[in-house]
């Protein structure tokens, strides 16, 4: 049995910059997504703690060091530059082995989107 389980998580960052009139996608700098064990083209949920929304999309390489948080295409109407957003991606992987694994969680500054 497989059991759907969260793998990376980045835990509180900025948005700056919604991209209506982009393809779609969040755009996420590329220190973060290697540190929280993300990569390009994966599905992400995104939670905007400022207005409530919850949303799917998948992820594009952001400058790297650059702190940049987007949101592209019709997402960019759900947020504004400056709400506070949790990303999250989730992995099924087998019930045994669910039990001792542990995602990557991160906890930027959230005033520069950069590791701490």
């Amino acid at each position: 049995m497989l059991i759907e389980v969260i793998k990376s998580k980045i835990h509180k960052v900025t948005i700056t910059g919604a991209n209506l009139h982009y393809i779609g996608s969040i755009t996420i700098d590329e220190d973060l997504m290697d540190a929280a064990n993300l990569i390009e083209n994966e599905k992400v949920h995104v939670l905007d703690l400022n207005n409530g929304e919850r949303l799917e999309t998948y992820v594009i390489k952001g400058v790297r060091g650059s702190g940049d948080i987007y949101l592209n295409g019709a997402a960019a109407r759900k947020v504004i530059v400056g709400d506070i957003i949790i990303i999250m991606s989730f992995a099924l992987i087998d019930f045994q082995e669910a039990k001792s694994f542990k995602p990557v969680i991160i906890f930027p500054d959230t005033k520069t989107n950069k590791l701490i």
